[in-house]
């Protein structure tokens, strides 16, 4: 994490102020401006753990942050402790403390124990921008409150960050849910990373999503969720990609050559200027004819479509994640437009019109046909054409990209009913 002070602006400033706001430090906005108000809480909250109340945000006090951003610490049991008092004096439940320490015996806690408390708090924020250290941190979180899903890594970035999934539920048909893409459709990941953590909570409690039993969904399927298909091109929209690294450079120098494309808030692509979803194997050599027709003959912002099909690292990997599993139903989460996409060219996959059509109706998205200039080369394309299974597009959301964080509860409210009804169908 970058080093913050007085006068820091950004992304990491948002995640800041969004772990003092969770500890009761920070009362303020969260505005991504390392102000005064965030600077007093800093210097609070410094004092209290033992730090040099310096108000300088380094590698010490994010290590002192890291529970309020992983969303939980661990704990030594005293005399007196039942999970039911530990929850009430942390703000939690019983329910998630157990979930968290599954080989504990609620009725036989030794002195001495240690437990994992989580907080209260949802982990999954939806009032600052996305990162892939913030998705890190609720990948990893997500892991110790639900030691039953299991986060993995499926391959590289262009730089190196990990691509990384989370699976869980015991049900024989698998089930890819995947986000990203595009690097300013970003907004996407918190609502799949919300969809988790949704799913998860009411596995433990027994309790529903959108009016499904969640243990019975999961009884039937086990869910994959990659949030964050391509997490250079995301961190070099939300300005946390090193400025100094070569890979920024080669972005930056492509951006010149493309004035009519903002920088960043217009990049698509990954950090090499390929746009991961026109690098599938499926009519790639019609994707490049058009893409070259309208001018994206090279690395750039948006629809290039690379080299080769697969020649982006973050293609191949979610290629070959799919070719190691059996996925029966595949949803690409994108934006905007709020319509569905469920087939490729002339191939209609079996009951795939039958789930987009009951996805449709609880979410009021249309079923559309894919535009011509797009209908090729896509991972939805490439999954149906091989597979002959039901995969889906579906275009999130309304406006302008990247859209704002202000239409991610309208966009939750409209897609968790349709990812229910998705692995209800699978």
């Amino acid at each position: 994490m970058k080093t913050l002070k007085y006068g820091s602006t950004g992304t990491c400033a948002e995640l800041l102020q969004l772990a003092l706001t969770r500890g009761g430090w920070y009362t303020g906005r969260i505005d991504g401006i390392f102000g005064r108000q965030t600077l007093n809480a800093v210097r609070r909250f410094q004092a209290a753990f033992g730090l040099a109340p310096d108000g300088i945000v380094g590698p010490l006090t994010w290590e002192a942050l890291d529970p309020l951003l992983t969303g939980h610490f661990t704990l030594t049991v005293r005399r007196g402790d039942t999970f039911t008092n530990l929850a009430r004096r942390y703000d939690t439940t019983p329910a998630a403390i157990a979930a968290a320490n599954p080989d504990a015996v609620p009725t036989d806690l030794r002195i001495g124990q240690k437990l994992i408390i989580p907080y209260g708090f949802d982990l999954v924020p939806t009032d600052v921008r996305y990162t892939p250290e913030l998705v890190d941190f609720i990948l990893d979180g997500l892991a110790v409150r639900y030691p039953f899903a299991r986060p993995e890594k499926y391959g590289n970035s262009v730089s190196g960050t990990p691509l990384r999934l989370i699976g869980f539920g015991t049900g024989e048909r698998e089930v890819l849910i995947n986000a990203s893409h595009h690097a300013n459709e970003w907004i996407t990941t918190p609502l799949v990373l919300a969809f988790a953590e949704a799913m998860l909570k009411a596995f433990i409690t027994n309790g529903t999503v959108a009016g499904r039993s969640a243990r019975e969904l999961l009884a039937r399927v086990k869910l994959y969720i990659a949030p964050l298909v391509n997490p250079d091109g995301v961190a070099l929209v939300n300005g946390t990609f090193d400025t100094d690294s070569r890979e920024y450079a080669r972005a930056a120098a492509i951006a010149k050559d493309y004035p009519a494309v903002p920088f960043p808030d217009g990049w698509k692509a990954n950090i090499a200027g390929t746009d991961p979803n026109l690098n599938y194997p499926a009519d790639w050599e019609e994707a490049r004819r058009i893409k070259y027709a309208q001018g994206w003959i090279s690395p750039a912002p948006r629809d290039f479509v690379g080299e080769a099909p697969l020649s982006a690292p973050e293609s191949r990997a979610l290629y070959e994640l799919t070719r190691d599993r059996d996925f029966r139903l595949t949803i690409s989460y994108h934006t905007q437009g709020e319509v569905i996409y469920w087939k490729f060219k002339d191939i209609e996959p079996e009951r795939g019109r039958l789930i987009a059509e009951a996805m449709a109706a609880v979410s009021g998205y249309d079923l559309e046909e894919v535009p011509e200039e797009s209908a090729n080369a896509g991972y939805k394309d490439w999954f149906i054409e091989t597979y002959r299974l039901p995969g889906f597009t579906v275009e999130a959301g309304m406006g302008r990209n990247p859209l704002p964080l202000s239409a991610l509860r309208e966009m939750i409210a409209d897609n968790f009913p349709l990812m229910v009804t998705a692995l209800e169908l699978a």
